[in-house]
């Protein structure tokens, strides 16, 4: 099956041309939504082909690259269209395309009608297709190109409806956005790809990797290295200071905010870091510098979605929010962890972004959940398959967010250190305390909406199926990695065992083996998260007016809050406004107008003023070129005399 993995690239790039070309004129959305869903379907099936074989297979030989041509040859450069099919690149594709098909199946649904209904499905496919590259790529430059398509796909999905309005702007301002920030952590990897060349002479893994086995631990080219990839991920995954494009990018359709915004592309960063594990070892400056940011980002995004009150805002801080537990996890060396959040977090943010997209569309586009309440009876599935989640993500027990979560918390503290643990477990608090405010104000207590213009229905058969097999996915997903401390076996972690050996090699992780502790550390975090659950449901439902008076209590805070820290704002005053002074006072007005247009204006007025002179040569008079000319001999003939 190894030799078929080109084929999993193939199928979303063919549904693209199909639905890009002729789209428009098939019309038919179900033939239109169908392509696209079968494409990344074919795409998945394979991708589970192959990894029952790799399971058959010894460990030593389940990693294979699969060429499919040369791509660049230059002097030492040599880089090829290859696919490094391996244990890490096969669970990212199992990811993007399991999860993405039913994205695009809850997508037939919930775009009927839309008059751009071809061009959504076209989009969709073509960024599982750079995303299936970023993932599958033997090279970082192959990677990259990945990375930057994901990039353009998200700028074309999120600015999808380009003729609304969004908070602060259209959804193209937000298109915008979300593209300028992460060009700034794009360059930052360009520089790391540069210096990685420059340094091994090379950007494909396996030589790579290789060479970096014999560079010493702390070494300063890994420093620079490691710290500029992961300056590229905190653009692409949405962390301190990057982050300010993702809460933005929910101007998007809903099933764009789900496939892009919480599943795939924003745990690029994630990825990138993982399968650069080795370079990472090497640096454990820069280790540090990404557990503690995914640290802050964790905490800090988690108290601004406290007060949001727009139902995909809250997903969305709570999806920053949910990254810094990963980056905390690859921080501090236990990046299998890190990877096992990302799958579990696939299932369930993918649920809640589409059970809110679900909501959404019985409310007639409402977004806040201020104006909603009581949808429990109207729309029973959604609100039970949007709980599982809740409670998923909450890290309720025995759910999967409970193992993942669970897993990073515990390395937090045993290969990092108990204060990281302590602000982790809060951020945890604050996460099940909003995801209940969000429940019960959403589905529970008081109708608080309009009866004669909103009718709340439960979504059709095309949106609700993804849900129902999510919801099954965020139950069950966390068993693949039962930690031992609970008599379970954790084959998530066993699997990717082999890619992260080199990088185990060269950290000296302090060991714990204390069954009582990590016992002690998981009732406590669980009880951390049940009493976030039940406040947010007690006071949202039975004492709101708790909440109201706590608001004004601490005004300041709630307005530090409600205005997210003013990080934009600092931004806009520090950064995007100078930018544009200084475009418009100098560089427009003095550099453009005064020095640029008038060099090319004298410039030309020089010419035509030479001109005018030596113009008076060309007289057409016969009897004056016969002036020069005997003029001409006889100053010829003066200098010969002279000589």
């Amino acid at each position: 099956m190894y030799q078929f993995a080109p084929l999993i690239i193939l199928f979303p790039l063919v549904g693209f041309l199909i639905n890009g070309l002729l789209g428009r004129k098939i019309k038919n959305e179900t033939i239109v939504g169908g392509i696209g869903t079968i494409a990344v379907a074919a795409s998945f099936v394979i991708g589970l082909g192959i990894f029952f074989e790799m399971l058959s297979r010894p460990i030593e030989e389940r990693s294979q690259v699969v060429t499919v041509f040369e791509w660049i040859s230059a002097g030492t450069l040599s880089v090829n269209v290859a696919y490094q099919v391996d244990q890490l690149s096969i669970l990212m594709t199992l990811i993007v395309t399991g999860v993405g098909s039913l994205i695009h199946l809850y997508s037939i649904g919930y775009m009927h009608g839309d008059a751009g209904f071809w061009r959504f499905f076209t989009y969709l496919n073509l960024f599982i297709f750079a995303m299936l590259n970023l993932v599958l790529a033997d090279n970082y430059l192959l990677m990259f190109l990945g990375w930057e398509g994901v990039g353009l796909c998200s700028y074309l999905l999120i600015g999808f409806w380009y003729d609304r309005n969004f908070e602060k702007g259209t959804t193209g301002d937000a298109a915008k956005k979300a593209f300028i920030v992460n060009r700034i952590g794009d360059f930052g990897f360009l520089l790391a790809m540069f210096l990685i060349f420059n340094t091994f002479g090379s950007l494909a893994y396996e030589s790579v990797f290789a060479q970096a086995k014999g560079f010493s631990v702390g070494d300063n080219v890994m420093f620079w290295i490691t710290l500029l990839m992961f300056v590229g991920a905190t653009g692409k995954s949405a962390q301190i200071p990057l982050y300010i494009w993702l809460p933005d990018a929910m101007a998007g359709p809903t099933p764009v905010s789900a496939l892009i915004h919480a599943a795939t592309m924003v745990t690029a960063g994630i990825y990138m870091v993982a399968r650069s594990s080795i370079l990472f070892a090497l640096a454990p400056g820069t280790m540090e510098i990404v557990a503690v940011i995914g640290l802050a980002t964790a905490f800090f995004a988690g108290t601004i979605g406290l007060v949001q009150n727009d139902i995909k805002k809250v997903l969305a801080y709570s999806t920053v929010s949910q990254l810094g537990y990963m980056f905390l996890a690859c921080g501090v060396g236990a990046f299998a962890a890190g990877l096992f959040h990302v799958m579990t977090h696939a299932f369930f943010k993918a649920l809640l972004f589409l059970g809110s997209g679900a909501v959404i569309h019985a409310m007639h586009d409402e977004q806040d959940i201020q104006k909603m309440g009581g949808l429990q009876k109207y729309m029973p599935w959604t609100f039970r398959t949007f709980l599982i989640g809740s409670f998923a993500i909450s890290g309720f027990p025995l759910l999967s967010g409970f193992f993942s979560k669970d897993e990073i918390l515990w390395k937090a503290f045993a290969d990092g250190a108990p204060w990281m643990w302590v602000i982790a477990a809060l951020a945890a608090g604050v996460t099940a305390f909003y995801m209940f405010r969000l429940v019960s104000l959403t589905f529970l207590g008081k109708e608080r909406f309009d009866h004669h213009h909103i009718h709340p229905h439960e979504a059709p058969k095309t949106m609700l199926i993804p849900l129902l097999v999510l919801a099954l996915l965020s139950v069950i997903g966390g068993y693949v990695g039962i930690p031992h401390v609970l008599g379970g076996h954790n084959y998530f972690e066993e699997f990717l065992e082999p890619i992260f050996a080199g990088a185990n090699s060269k950290m000296m992780l302090p060991m714990h083996d204390s069954a009582a502790l990590e016992l002690g550390l998981m009732a406590g975090s669980v009880a951390i998260g049940l009493l976030g659950m039940f406040a947010g449901w007690k006071i949202y439902t039975q004492k709101i007016e708790v909440a109201e008076h706590t608001a004004k209590k601490f005004s300041g805070l709630h307005k530090l809050l409600w205005n997210k820290y003013f990080v934009d704002e600092i931004y806009d005053a520090g950064i995007v406004n100078p930018i544009k002074q200084t475009s418009d006072r100098f560089l427009w007005k003095i550099f453009d107008v005064k020095v640029i247009d008038n060099t090319l204006n004298y410039s030309a007025k020089f010419i035509e003023a030479t001109s005018n002179i030596f113009r008076r040569i060309q007289t057409g008079v016969v009897q004056s070129y016969a002036i020069v000319f005997v003029a001409g001999i006889l100053v010829m003939l003066g200098y010969l005399m002279g000589r």
